[in-house]
């Protein structure tokens, strides 16, 4: 049969509900609007693995770290405009999907030449091959590959730092997966 411990819930009558708790996200983030640079710098830690895989997934590799630092930059900024601070993660989510969009308005018409594939770089090479052939794939599965396989979050993770589904992240994730497979022409990846 099961056992039920009952040494860890509280019974007072004071006590917070649920939706009242403080998320350590929100905690974080709370502290850096006081001016808690140290708070702002965990936010960083913790986001940025997230950050970059949603501009890599969408800007030519040379340019996202530069970006990296722009988007957080612009959360700084804008802390004090951010409603839920348990909602850091899938906030400044969408500023990197705008500035990377802000990328594209800005720059000038230019054609990227991979200097690594002109000298076959072998896996180099092939990395920034599987990158653009990510790229090419519809935006819910480019950005949760990239998240997955180059940034190495699990699905819980990229559900948890994007306010997306779980279920929607494995859906993502395994139809994402299915037409990189075709695409780079190996087995797995026919219906």
């Amino acid at each position: 049969m099961f056992k039920v411990e009952t040494g860890n819930l509280l019974f007072a009558e004071g006590s917070r509900p649920e939706a009242e708790v403080q998320t350590p996200e929100a905690a974080l983030v709370e502290a850096a609007r006081a001016g808690d640079r140290a708070a702002f710098e965990r936010l960083y830690d913790l986001y940025a693995p997230l950050v970059h895989g949603v501009l890599l997934a969408r800007v030519p590799y040379g340019e996202v770290s530069d970006l990296v630092q722009d988007v957080f930059l612009t959360a700084f900024r804008k802390l004090a405009d951010l409603r839920d601070t348990g909602r850091f993660g899938p906030w400044v989510a969408i500023i990197a999907r705008h500035r990377a969009a802000d990328f594209y308005r800005r720059r000038r018409e230019t054609e990227e030449l991979h200097e690594e594939l002109a000298q076959g770089a072998g896996r180099a090479a092939e990395a920034c091959e599987a990158l653009d052939v990510i790229r090419g794939l519809p935006e819910a599965y480019r950005e949760t590959l990239v998240l997955r396989l180059v940034e190495g979050m699990t699905g819980p993770e990229i559900a948890e730092r994007t306010g997306l589904r779980p279920a929607s992240v494995r859906v993502n994730l395994h139809r994402g997966m299915k037409m990189l497979r075709q695409r780079l022409g190996m087995k797995g990846g026919k219906a």
